[in-house]
């Protein structure tokens, strides 16, 4: 592939020359491209089936789910405790000891917004009155 520059008035000792090229010729290019792509489709398939491992086999186990106890709080100051009502706020530790045994030891508060801080500290307080360890849910963004 060679270009050459035309020269003065494009004649040589009265000769006439040809016009020069000044495409580049791009068919070896794609011929190479075929080729490397047909020994790469070719060679990927052996790869595949190339080494032969056998995985170790494990038991699946169950999945243990445990229900924890959220208490609710609605910014019409209804309660829930797991989406069961609860009537009163005195009525959380009892409930909670009662629905999830005497080994629980913690209570998510989850509140809306806008519900009034008095009935959230309420609800904290009666859960620490019952020794519970208060953890509050929150959404990050």
């Amino acid at each position: 592939m060679a270009f050459s520059a035309p020269t003065s008035g494009g004649r040589r000792r009265g000769r006439a020359l040809p016009p020069t090229l000044s495409e580049m010729n791009i068919v070896p290019l794609v011929d190479v491209v075929l080729v490397l792509l047909i020994i790469f489709m070719i060679t990927a398939q052996a790869m595949e089936f190339g080494l032969e491992i056998e995985v170790p086999k494990v038991k699946r186990s169950t999945p243990s789910v445990k229900e924890l106890p959220v208490l609710s709080i609605s910014r019409r100051g209804e309660l829930k405790l797991n989406e069961a009502p609860l009537a009163n706020i005195a009525l959380i530790g009892p409930e909670v000891r009662r629905r999830f045994g005497p080994t629980a030891k913690d209570v998510y508060i989850r509140c809306d917004k806008n519900a009034t801080v008095d009935l959230f500290a309420q609800a904290a307080d009666a859960c620490g009155r019952a020794g519970l360890k208060v953890n509050f849910v929150t959404k990050t963004d």
